[in-house]
């Protein structure tokens, strides 16, 4: 057999391998679907070939990620916590309004109606001179709380106009004669103060809405804040307040709560003895001053929850959880506020007159 030649090698190459062909079976789609479909869903997935990008396009979008620069999605995730810090500062606000201690029927049917806290409203703001019974000061527990301060806040967004009484000022408390006007609150307590402010002041002034400050739990709410920053132009030694004296140098300080509020109580200073009860309507002007600013502060921020508790817990008012927030909106957006003293002792009706209209601008 060695050298010859059959037919049978020529028709089979000596070096190609054999091989046997299967094919797959369709499946259960495809054998449902009719030619017609078949080659649509070749086009179909010849077109999605097409469409796709070249490695060469694809290769930097796959370096940088699939969604975006990372300082990108940094920032986006800030902001997210950020506003779900506000929406549970806002939450815990309402709650605390809602269950915040109100005034009685006869203080909201003393408020005059009308005005609006966006487009002007006019606020009593009364603090009281009551103290606990376990308090140490002279009074506690014994005579009728008096008016400690009397302010007027005139607000609307973007403005907001401050106004103080002297407690001292002689005024016509209907049904007790002339007397001081904050002894108007001993008598009928915030209903009749109301309609003794509205008299002596006149010249169409009407109280829409009151705030009665809650000394207790006004250190609280300074103490969520952090504190707050005052400069005084005159050192200040005070009186007594629960055998203790608030003694404070010229300049700069920064008040914890309960300096705060000795601060604002201050009735006489042995650093200025000419001082009268307009030095200490100022302070409690700088107060509510120092307070806004602490609220707009960068810092407050990570604190606003805890404000948001200790706010509304630190006044008394006819406002609940809607009313008070827009207060508290007009207030930081209104800026300091344009701030007056109505100094005189007595007043004439010119004077009075001159107030009302600066207050309501």
């Amino acid at each position: 057999m060695t050298g010859r030649y059959t037919p049978l090698m020529a028709s089979r190459p000596p070096d190609k391998p054999e091989y046997k062909v299967y094919r797959s079976r369709r499946g259960l789609l495809d054998r449902l679907a009719g030619p017609r479909d078949q080659v649509a869903q070749l086009r179909e997935a010849a077109r999605r070939r097409a469409r796709r990008e070249p490695d060469d396009e694809r290769e930097p979008r796959e370096r940088r990620g699939p969604r975006g620069p990372l300082w990108r999605r940094i920032l986006k995730w800030v902001a997210i916590a950020a506003g779900a810090w506000l929406v549970l500062s806002l939450v815990i606000f309402m709650i605390s309004a809602q269950f915040a201690d109100g005034v009685s029927e006869e203080t909201e049917n003393a408020l005059s109606s009308g005005g609006s806290l966006l487009t002007g409203s006019t606020i009593l703001v009364l603090g009281s001179d009551e103290r606990p019974e376990d308090s140490l000061e002279p009074g506690a527990g014994a005579a009728p709380a008096r008016a400690d301060s009397i302010m007027l806040l005139h607000v609307a967004l973007g403005r907001v106009k401050k106004l103080s009484i002297l407690r001292d000022s002689p005024a016509a408390i209907p049904g007790h004669g002339t007397q001081k006007i904050n002894a108007a609150y001993a008598f009928g307590g915030a209903p009749l103060m109301i309609e003794t402010v509205e008299g002596f002041l006149g010249n169409g002034l009407e109280v829409n809405h009151i705030m009665e400050v809650n000394f207790e739990d006004f250190p609280d709410f300074i103490d969520a804040l952090g504190g707050i920053d005052i400069k005084l132009d005159n050192c200040l030694r005070s009186n007594s307040f629960g055998g203790k004296r608030l003694r404070l140098s010229k300049g700069e300080h920064h008040l914890d709560g309960k300096r705060a509020l000795q601060f604002a109580r201050v009735r006489q200073n042995e650093c200025s003895t000419t001082e009268d009860d307009r030095a200490r309507a100022t302070r409690q002007q700088q107060v509510m001053s120092a307070i806004r600013s602490q609220i707009i502060s960068p810092s407050t921020f990570f604190r606003l929850p805890l404000v948001s508790w200790e706010a509304p817990r630190t006044i008394r008012s006819d406002l609940k959880g809607p009313g008070l927030l827009a207060l508290f909106t007009d207030l930081l957006t209104g800026g300091t506020g344009k701030t007056g003293v109505l100094e005189c002792l007595p007043c004439s009706e010119e004077e009075k007159a001159e107030a009302v209209d600066e207050l309501l601008g």
